[in-house]
């Protein structure tokens, strides 16, 4: 493998060291130990409205709004992974973080198969495993594999800092982080010796009448 890996994070919490940044963290420290570039970028504080369905991007190759998320889509391209971190609000994502993907995934025609994809999320409590599935479907839609870790990837937490109590969620995050350095290794030598999987023209179904 000739070139560094790359991994973009993307944090979908507002507050710069909440508990997401907690689990945020403890992937870093793996990907840097693993020689990985990680660049982390927080969303969550930013003002992104969402998509419209107005088609522009088909026509402009970028969405029609020119914030952040056409800042991202570079970024996203270049990456060899990303990770999508969210705190839980109401067994959901953070909008803000929904609004920002919803555009970028769509808006961007650059091929993303294997890509390795892995969500975070973190909670008081409840909602985790419903805002895990939420996010996964991004990566599931666009031919990413997804990584796992020893356990669903959430870390728990309700006053700021308090997720580094949570010793098993903070292993679950390091654990997902190697995993994931695994996986981008794997697929950067399957790349090289076998290429990308055979691909066929997209088929579109459209059920109306």
């Amino acid at each position: 493998m000739a070139d560094q890996l790359k991994v973009l994070i993307l944090n979908g919490s507002p507050r710069a060291n909440g508990n997401t940044a907690v689990a945020v963290r403890e992937m870093e420290k793996v990907f840097a130990e693993s020689k990985v570039d990680v660049e982390t970028i927080r969303i969550g504080n930013k003002n992104i409205r969402g998509c419209i369905a107005c088609g522009t991007c088909a026509e402009k190759g970028k969405c029609v709004f020119d914030d952040i998320v056409n800042e991202l889509a570079p970024k996203f391209e270049a990456a060899d992974g990303l990770v999508i971190a969210s705190p839980v609000y109401y067994a959901s994502a953070n909008a803000t973080l929904i609004a920002c993907l919803d555009r970028l995934f769509y808006s961007t025609s650059f091929d993303k198969t294997m890509k390795v994809g892995a969500s975070v999320v973190c909670a008081r409590r409840g909602g985790c495993s419903a805002t895990f599935d939420e996010l996964n479907k991004y990566f599931m839609i666009s031919n990413m594999p997804v990584a796992s870790s020893q356990y669903w990837n959430s870390i728990h937490g309700r006053a700021e800092g308090e997720a580094e109590m949570d010793e098993e969620g903070k292993q679950t995050m390091r654990t997902l982080a190697r995993n994931m350095v695994f996986l981008m290794k794997s697929i950067a030598l399957g790349k090289e010796k076998f290429g990308l999987p055979e691909t066929e023209e997209r088929v579109s179904t459209h059920f109306i009448r």
